[in-house]
């Protein structure tokens, strides 16, 4: 899962023109745990997951690689 999602996380924040900062606001973690992800350092938890499908109005399975 990293890689799709790391990607895809990237692909949609840049897309949208929102910084690691306000993202990581936007959805309550640090802006260096959102790098952490965008570079497939670590994986995020379900909670998180769900607020980042929300925050760019896709689903959890494109998040991470399960449809296109």
């Amino acid at each position: 899962m990293s890689t799709i999602f790391s990607e895809r996380l990237r692909e949609l924040r840049v897309e949208s023109g929102v910084g690691q900062v306000e993202l990581a606001q936007a959805i309550g973690v640090s802006k260096g745990v959102i790098s952490l992800w965008e570079n497939a350092l670590r994986e995020p938890k379900l909670t998180n997951l769900v607020a980042l499908a929300k925050y760019f109005n896709v689903s959890v399975d494109y998040l991470v690689g399960l449809e296109d």
